[in-house]
C-alpha cells in the first residue's frame, strides 16, 4: 500500500517540481546573477538586484537612498487592500442577495457572476477605456445631469486602476462569500432576532462571524493577483503609474535587467506568502477560541 501509495503520487509530485519549483529556484537564482553587459544575466554571483530597490550608486560610487521603488510597492499594496476591502462591501449585500432567491434563479445569478470570465481580460479592461475616457458615458451621464460642464479626463489615474481591478476580480470574491452564506443556519439567524438583537448586532455577531471563511479566501482570490496586476496600470494608467506587476514586466522586456525584475519577483512572492501566513495564523487563531 505504502509502495502504490509512492508511485502513485510520485507524476504528480514531479510535475510540481518541474512546473513549480524549478521555476522559482530559477528566478531566485537568476535574482543572485549579475546583469549583462547587453541585457539579460551572467551567472556571477551578486546581491547588486536587491541593494537597487533601496539604493542607487552615486557619482562617486557610494550608495544613495531611492524610495522610488518602495514607493511602487507601497502603491501596489494600498491599491491591493483597497480593492480587497471594496470587493468585500460590495460582494457580501450580493451573495447575500443571490442565496435568498429560488433555485433557478440562483443559478442564473451566479452564472452571470462568472460570465465575464468567458470573455478575455484584456478586453474587459479596454472597456473601461470606453466608459471612463473622453466623451465616455460617465462623462456623457455626468454632463446630462448638469453636475458638471467640462471633465479633463477620468482615466489615467489611481482611481481608474481602483475601477478596473475591482470590475477584474470582484466575481472572486462573491463565489467564495456566497458560498460561505449558503451554508448558513437560518435558525441561528431566527435566534437572535428572538433575543431582541436588530439587524445591524445580528450581522455583526452571528452573520459576519460565521461567513469569515468566505471573506477571508475571497480576500486571498482579489488580494493575490492584484499585486501582480498588469493590465489595469498600463491600460486604465496610461503606462504613468508604475505597479509591481508592471515594473516586473519592464524589467523583463525594454530594460532587460532580469536580475532586478528577478529580485522585484521574489519580493511580490514573499508579500504574497506573508499575507497566507497572516491569514492561516488568524483562522488557526479563530478554529482554537471556537474549540475553547
Amino acid at each position: 500500500m505504502k509502495d502504490f501509495r509512492f508511485w502513485g503520487l510520485l507524476p504528480a509530485h514531479v510535475m510540481m517540481a518541474l512546473t513549480l519549483i524549478v521555476p522559482i529556484l530559477i528566478i531566485v537564482a537568476v535574482s543572485f546573477a549579475t546583469r549583462g553587459a547587453y541585457g539579460g544575466f551572467e551567472f556571477s554571483f551578486s546581491t547588486e538586484a536587491y541593494r537597487q530597490i533601496l539604493f542607487n550608486e552615486g557619482w562617486t560610487g557610494e550608495l544613495e537612498f531611492n524610495p522610488q521603488y518602495l514607493l511602487i510597492i507601497g502603491r501596489t499594496v494600498i491599491l491591493a487592500a483597497l480593492t480587497t476591502l471594496i470587493c468585500m462591501a460590495l460582494a457580501f449585500p450580493v451573495a447575500y442577495w443571490i442565496t435568498l432567491q429560488g433555485r433557478t434563479a440562483r443559478v442564473i445569478l451566479l452564472f452571470m457572476v462568472t460570465l465575464p470570465f468567458w470573455v478575455s481580460m484584456i478586453v474587459r479592461v479596454y472597456a473601461w477605456l470606453i466608459i471612463l475616457g473622453n466623451e465616455g458615458v460617465i462623462e456623457k451621464a455626468l454632463k446630462l445631469t448638469g453636475l458638471v460642464t467640462d471633465i479633463d479626463t477620468l482615466l489615467f489615474n489611481s482611481g481608474a486602476m481602483l475601477v478596473g481591478m475591482v470590475y477584474s476580480y470582484i466575481p472572486l470574491m462573491i463565489l467564495p462569500v456566497f458560498a460561505s452564506i449558503e451554508k448558513l443556519d437560518p435558525a441561528l439567524i431566527e435566534a437572535s432576532h428572538d433575543l431582541h438583537g436588530s439587524r445591524a448586532v445580528t450581522l455583526r455577531r452571528v452573520i459576519l462571524p460565521l461567513c469569515w471563511p468566505g471573506l477571508a479566501a475571497g480576500a486571498i482570490l482579489v488580494f493575490v493577483p492584484c499585486l501582480g496586476a498588469v493590465l489595469e496600470p498600463i491600460l486604465l494608467g496610461g503606462g504613468k503609474i508604475m505597479m509591481m506587476g508592471n515594473l516586473i514586466q519592464m524589467q523583463f522586456g525594454g530594460a532587460r535587467n532580469w536580475p532586478f525584475g528577478a529580485a522585484i519577483a521574489i519580493l511580490l512572492m514573499v508579500l504574497v506568502m506573508v499575507f497566507l501566513l497572516l491569514n492561516g495564523l488568524r483562522a488557526t487563531r479563530r478554529a482554537m477560541e471556537e474549540m475553547t
